[in-house]
């Protein structure tokens, strides 16, 4: 098996049975994260099986909220599910277990949307400035601990600037405001 992840569709082009990727999971090679979908955990990090296995069947699958403030360094959180994003109207996989989906405007999806290495895969992941918004943005079911909370996190590093944040904002005309009173509360 040549890719950490593997689907019965992927099985089937690489001329293997349904049979034989259920035998693989027998015999504990692979694991199966979701529906149709499997993973080798001795060649991922196994963190990202679930992210990774999202992304194998969906490529859309964007690594968002709880899950990217922790990848940037922007949370101590360790959330009990990965938050994966997908465009609004997309059907959400089914059998995750790990994951929290969230459906997120289209018109919006790809902004701040950045393709990364992890394990010699290309997953997809928020940047620390949209992660921020989406916190703010969704402040009513995530807290406002966690938004503030990040935000000064991020504030601390050097590099980077508000005005950065301030760009990214405006593609998100009702999450502005809220960025630009907290940066004047912090800063």
């Amino acid at each position: 098996m040549g890719h950490p992840v593997l689907t019965l569709t992927s099985a089937s082009h690489a001329g293997m049975r349904k049979d034989q990727v259920y035998a693989l999971v027998e015999s504990g090679e692979l694991e199966r994260i979701g529906r149709g979908v499997y993973v080798d955990i001795r060649r991922i990090d196994p963190s990202l099986a679930s992210f990774a296995a999202a992304t194998a069947l969906k490529p859309t699958s964007t690594l968002c909220l709880t899950s990217a403030l922790v990848h940037h360094g922007l949370s101590d959180a360790i959330p009990f599910a990965t938050d994966i994003a997908l465009p609004r109207g997309t059907r959400h996989p089914s059998g995750f277990d790990h994951v929290s989906w969230h459906s997120f405007d289209r018109e919006t999806f790809d902004v701040g949307r950045n393709l990364i290495r992890l394990d010699g895969l290309s997953l997809a992941i928020y940047s620390a400035e949209r992660t921020i918004i989406d916190a703010f943005r969704l402040a009513h079911r995530e807290g406002t601990d966690q938004a503030y909370d990040a935000l000064k996190r991020w504030i601390r590093v050097p590099g980077n600037q508000p005005s950065t944040l301030l760009d990214v904002a405006t593609s998100f005309p009702k999450a502005g405001p809220r960025i630009r009173h907290a940066l004047e509360v912090l800063l």
